[in-house]
């Protein structure tokens, strides 16, 4: 429990830092955002992916005053219950235009009191490294009254902008291995992004769920980010960590996804069945991480572009999936009920596999009825027609950017 006194000192505190933080690049999602009484505002993602420095560029232009509280705070390490009716005491004194809550899923039965301040008119706006403890516990408590959205570590072309450079091939091959994390990309200290994986693996899921096997749930993770773009299944991989549950491998999965780090790429199916029970292919949030925390001691060209071309769709798109009837294709994106992309991913095409890929591309085409479908590529760009079909080359440059 807190006093009044000690819990106005820490708001003031933080308040003080947060401000004198510079604004950074703004983010393209900024233009997406728009904060509404009576609404609660939620913006997950990954750790050091800019969420701080988005909520200080939305509070610019939002908010004259604004309170702000970040819970990750050491001193509020013991915050309860009881502490909540301080925290509106000192809402109310202060009559913020705005309330900030940073990592407030920290604290227990936090969304009682978001749902209370919401009810009240208050805007608010709340960030959170965890997915579904966000969507989960503001679904019950706030149906109808929550908008959500996510950040990810620097696009493509927030990459461009951030480095000044133009875009072009040598652009790609950078971002392919340096990934988006601002921080990173200030420093180029590999330790930054090693002990990020450390963080979200022993604070954000180890203490979290009571998850005591620290040393193999590292080993789980190395693992996965070392094999992107492959296919797992939770019963295969059981096996080869020695877990006795594909129950308790399916957990490590949820908390690996839901922490950010991890993506799992179901196979399309119009049957939810058939895409459970299907393997799911495996994708890195941001390759800088593939660069720094994995044990691959290639190149891997191929499989950083697939992985890269994944993100870019997963911030256009909320359903995803690849495709695999009688060939493959890597990414059928979804968009109301309807193909709204059809893509394969060749770094380089060549005699050897042009006939392969194009036949993936065409069976989903054929499969979905469409006309159109892309191969991106590093560097190429042709333009192909087959069986009245349209196939465009494009390189990831001219596709991302």
């Amino acid at each position: 429990m807190f006093l009044q006194s000690q819990l106005a000192e820490i708001i003031d505190s933080q308040k003080s830092n947060f401000q004198t933080k510079k604004l950074g690049q703004e983010r393209e999602l900024l233009k997406e955002l728009k904060v509404y009484e009576k609404f609660a505002l939620i913006i997950t993602g990954i750790r050091r992916s800019g969420k701080s420095t988005l909520l200080l560029q939305l509070l610019k232009e939002n908010s004259q005053s604004s309170l702000y509280l970040n819970f990750e705070d050491i001193r509020l390490s013991g915050f309860e219950l009881k502490d909540f009716q301080r925290l509106d005491d000192e809402i109310k004194e202060r009559k913020p235009d705005v309330l900030f809550f940073d990592e407030i899923q920290l604290t227990e039965n936090w969304e009682m009191f978001v749902r209370q301040k919401v009810d009240e008119g208050s805007k608010v706006v709340i960030t959170g490294s965890n997915a579904t403890l966000l969507s989960r516990e503001l679904g019950t408590k706030l149906t109808g009254r929550h908008l959500d959205y996510e950040l990810f570590p620097f696009s493509f072309s927030e990459f461009l902008q951030f480095m000044n450079l133009e875009s072009n091939e040598n652009a790609t091959k950078e971002f392919m291995e340096k990934g988006g994390f601002p921080e990173f990309l200030n420093t180029n200290n590999g330790k930054l992004l090693n002990t990020l994986v450390e963080d979200i693996l022993y604070k954000d899921i180890a203490i979290r769920y009571g998850f005591r096997d620290v040393n193999t749930l590292k080993k789980i993770a190395v693992y996965l980010i070392s094999n992107i773009g492959k296919l797992f299944s939770a019963n295969k991989l059981k096996d080869v960590f020695e877990i006795k549950s594909a129950t308790t491998m399916l957990e490590i999965f949820s908390h690996l996804e839901n922490t950010y780090l991890i993506q799992f790429l179901p196979k399309f199916s119009y049957s939810l069945k058939t895409q459970v029970r299907n393997p799911k292919k495996v994708y890195v949030i941001d390759l800088g991480l593939f660069t720094h925390a994995s044990i691959v001691f290639t190149d891997e060209l191929g499989r950083r572009l697939e992985n890269m071309v994944y993100l870019h769709l997963r911030q256009k798109y909320t359903e995803l999936y690849y495709f695999n009837e009688k060939k493959e294709c890597d990414f059928i994106a979804i968009n109301q009920g309807k193909p709204a992309e059809i893509i394969q991913v060749c770094y380089d095409l060549n005699q050897d596999n042009l006939q392969r890929e194009i036949a993936g591309l065409m069976d989903a085409l054929n499969y979905f009825n469409e006309e159109k479908g892309k191969i991106i590529t590093f560097d190429q760009k042709d333009r192909f027609e087959k069986d009245g079909k349209i196939i465009e080359v494009l390189p990831f440059h001219e596709f991302a950017s």
